[in-house]
């Protein structure tokens, strides 16, 4: 299940990419825009902001704001920063893969077998979707 940080953090990206310019957006603007907890969305934010994703400007007309093209995040990189492994179990991760204590045979394993494939068709969507795709944008 997609965790509400997460489901938080793509949705305030997207209320950013679909600004018009770079100018910063205020938290508290995102957080009544999106029905998000100001805390929470605070949390949120500053984790995107460390792994690259956004920045920030203090003061009068500060806020958040896109470091990147929307066109150039991928879902895939999103997804791995909030919400971490794509995988659903550690044995067919490809960034954290860990083999299953239970498991003998990771080849015979109806489950392995099941979320690779799973995975790989979980990876096709965020591969090809970009956070301007989300927010509508055509460039």
């Amino acid at each position: 299940m997609l965790s509400k940080k997460t489901k938080y953090g793509i949705k305030a990206l997207t209320y950013l990419a679909k600004q018009d310019c770079k100018t910063p957006v205020r938290i508290s603007t995102i957080s009544e825009s999106e029905n998000i907890s100001l805390k929470f969305l605070e949390s949120i934010l500053l984790t995107l902001r460390k792994n690259g994703f956004l920045g920030s400007k203090k003061g009068h007309g500060g806020g958040y704001y896109l470091l990147r093209e929307p066109h150039d995040i991928k879902m895939t990189e999103i997804m791995r920063i909030l919400e971490g492994p794509i995988a659903m179990v550690p044995c067919v991760s490809l960034n954290f893969y860990e083999p299953c204590s239970d498991c003998p045979d990771e080849d015979l394993c109806a489950v392995h077998n099941l979320m690779i494939k799973v995975r790989d068709n979980t990876l096709e969507i965020f591969r090809n979707t970009t956070l301007a795709d989300l927010a509508g944008n055509k460039s």
